[in-house]
């Protein structure tokens, strides 16, 4: 029979359990994922799951306890064998006898290396003895937001008391190591038979005989916990003290949250280019609309994992200081000077140097809630773990008072040294991190191999096209290789104004702002001169010409506000140089590309925006262009078959190279990479060599 809850996400199947019994690690991944899968439970990335059982020595095959045990990082939902440590158990209880108290405890963490079992195994989390020490099969140590609001609560310990009659442990705040392991399992012992431990200030331990019985009592602990919140949610006072101010109608809060993004990202990014996050989540409306959002904003989060991902507290703009672009600046100013002072306080003499003093969380009544990082993934969990945070605050007030960690406290866990070797170890950037690039025409072509180049090289891509079917190809396409946070989707006619800036609205909602624009979408008419039409002429001047000024205009307008420079990649063509038959409109078209690009240059290089030209010639793969028409009519000018135009176009170059779209795509990250930052009004030829096409 089903169990059935109102708070929680049942999701245990006995048919897929009992196809896996007998084989206890496999049901730890099967229940860590079935508890990742539901947010409610715990944090992206946050918490960890064990089981115990008795397996061959492999040195002496005798008999022996081994934990399974979540690594460090790595996530619940997604969690793998490979994500596991694997240590025998009798080693790792005997470190309590080496082990001389609170300040032993990072070389503590460097001994979990000698209890390892499995030479594959993940590196054991700090979390480890906090599993090890207890003499259960199967635990469970996630950060539920309902658990954390009466754990974050000022009589978060009598609250706990009495819900579970004496059933759930408690244990107050202490930084996670192996003394809140021993503090767990003296916790045990002075409580026999009980089935939790809270944690002040932190989380939940839960735990069972088997994977199921563990999973059960994790869900019903929590599901209680949820009741008690929702049975006093507004009953002794409205919710955060009720509303100060409503919130503005979506379409303008969208369209006011477009247009402060890139002011925003600026601002966040004076020491590194950050991507960003938007949410009007109803939850985070709820708390920047209400009275007592002064009061608890700056108190900033109790659980570790929620501050480590959104910083010691959020920075709150009213409208009157987003409006206002010196007063915005002020914010930060003001922002940056209260994190050096709260680092400069709490440092110890041993702690890694200060780091971006920018907030994370941006709060701002009337609007929404923005967060900046260094990539959308860690912005977009971010902005997740700060609902959390609200949400532990709601409950947490509804049933006592919200309690904070102590700064020093926050600090320790902040700029914890082990912390800080995760983050060395952490793979350098690649070349475009940070970076939001705009491609024009890239569902096909030569604009999908930029955007994927862009994508392989760190960026986020706006993918754009006005051929609906092959954008939301080109979106799963992209989203399949690269994830649901590599990309966006614009549909977009270059021609229409108001379809380029709703593009850009996208790109600011999605990612914050914009650094690179590629202006590749084109199309191709070839006649000759008496058989062309107004309705030609006009039509490759609108896409090519005026597509490319609006685009790069309104770009140039959104990395203006950012104050970051940026860069403008015209795909314009050898055509632009050369003349050739029955070419009339399609050549001058791409020409007036190419001297609005030496234009753009000119005037732009005072915003540090450098603005550069690719010609391809005769990029035949994947390409819309090269479909029909244009091809028949390229064939019949040449004097020869369709099916015969690349080797034509391959042998009249100077390498004899046919050319594809990712030798464009290369030339333009060659432009962006890095390499070429003083580099502008140039043109890159990528033809195989046409010697009519050089420019000088």
């Amino acid at each position: 029979m089903t169990k059935q809850f109102k708070h929680v996400s049942y999701l245990w199947d006995e048919g897929k359990a009992a196809a896996m019994a007998g084989d206890e690690v496999a049901l730890l991944i099967y229940r860590s994922n079935l508890l990742g899968a539901d947010l409610r439970l715990t944090n992206y990335g946050g918490g960890n799951t064990s089981c115990k059982a008795i397996a061959p020595d492999p040195l002496t095959g005798n008999p022996v306890e081994v934990m399974w045990v979540k690594g460090s990082g790595g996530d619940l939902g997604t969690l793998q064998r490979s994500g596991l440590a694997a240590l025998y158990v009798d080693r790792l209880r005997s470190l309590k006898s080496i082990y001389r108290g609170m300040q032993m405890e990072d070389e503590m963490v460097a001994l979990f290396d000698h209890c390892i079992y499995d030479l594959k195994s993940k590196a054991p989390s700090i979390d480890t003895p906090l599993h090890g020490f207890l003499p259960f099969k199967h635990i469970d140590h996630l950060h539920p937001d309902a658990a954390i609001a009466i754990a974050a609560a000022k009589d978060g310990e009598k609250i706990t008391q009495e819900l579970f009659g004496g059933k759930i442990g408690w244990v107050p705040w202490q930084r996670p190591g192996f003394d809140l392991g021993l503090q767990l399992k003296a916790c045990l012992d002075a409580n026999p038979g009980i089935r939790g431990i809270m944690l002040g200030s932190h989380g939940l331990f839960t735990w069972g005989d088997t994977a199921y019985e563990s999973y059960i009592n994790t869900l019903e602990v929590i599901e209680q916990c949820a009741e008690y919140l929702e049975k006093h949610l507004g009953k002794s006072r409205p919710v955060f003290g009720g509303a100060r101010m409503e919130a503005l109608p979506q379409a303008e809060r969208l369209a006011k949250a477009a247009e402060l993004a890139p002011v925003l990202r600026g601002l966040a990014s004076s020491n590194q280019r950050m991507i960003g996050h938007f949410t009007d989540d109803e939850r985070v409306l709820q708390f920047i609309h209400s009275n007592d959002l002064e009061r608890l904003a700056p108190l900033g989060t109790s659980c570790p994992d929620h501050f480590l991902r959104t910083k010691i507290s959020p920075l709150v703009v009213h409208p009157e200081t987003a409006a206002d672009a010196e007063k915005l600046a002020s914010a930060f100013d003001g922002y940056r000077k209260m994190y050096a002072e709260y680092y400069d306080k709490c440092k110890h003499p041993n702690s890694p140097a200060m780091r971006d003093t920018n907030p994370v969380v941006i709060l701002c009544p009337g609007i929404g809630m923005f967060t900046f990082a260094k990539d959308k993934q860690t912005a977009r969990v971010a902005a997740e773990f700060y609902i959390n945070a609200i949400n532990v605050m709601r409950g947490a007030e509804a049933v006592s008072s919200y309690t904070s960690l102590p700064r020093q406290e926050a600090f320790d866990i902040e700029y914890w040294l082990l912390e800080e070797a995760k983050l060395q170890r952490m793979p350098r950037p690649k070349a475009l991190t940070g970076r939001i690039a705009l491609v024009t025409g890239s569902a096909g072509g030569i604009g999908k191999a930029i955007a994927r180049k862009f994508a392989q090289e760190g960026a986020v891509v706006v993918l754009s096209d006005n051929n609906a079917d092959r954008l939301a190809e080109a979106k799963a396409a992209f989203e399949k290789e690269f994830g649901k946070d590599a990309c966006a989707a614009a549909l977009l006619d270059v021609k229409d104004g108001g379809n380029v800036a709703s593009a850009y609205h996208t790109a600011a909602l999605a990612f914050g702002g914009m650094d690179i624009v590629v202006n590749c979408a084109g199309l191709s008419i070839s006649k000759p001169l008496e058989e062309h039409t107004e309705k030609d002429w006009d039509l490759l001047y609108d896409v090519l010409v005026k597509g490319q000024f609006f685009v790069t205009q309104a770009g140039v307008e959104m990395m203006r506000k950012q104050n970051l420079g940026g860069d403008v990649l015209n795909i314009v063509s050898k055509n632009a140089l050369v003349s050739g038959p029955n070419n009339a409109a399609y050549g001058s078209a791409k020409a007036a590309q190419l001297h609005l690009s030496r234009l753009n240059a000119a005037e732009l290089g005072k915003d540090r925006i450098r603005v550069n030209v690719v010609n391809p010639d005769a990029v035949i793969a994947d390409s819309t262009i090269w479909a029909g028409a244009w091809a028949e009519g390229r064939a019949k000018a040449y004097g020869v078959k369709v099916e015969e135009l690349p080797a034509y176009y391959a042998k009249r170059t100077l390498l004899n190279q046919v050319i594809l779209p990712e030798d464009i795509a290369d030339a333009c990250f060659a432009f962006v990479g890095g390499l070429l930052q003083k580099a502008t009004g140039n043109v890159l030829n990528v033809d195989g060599g046409v010697a009519m096409a050089f420019v000088r």
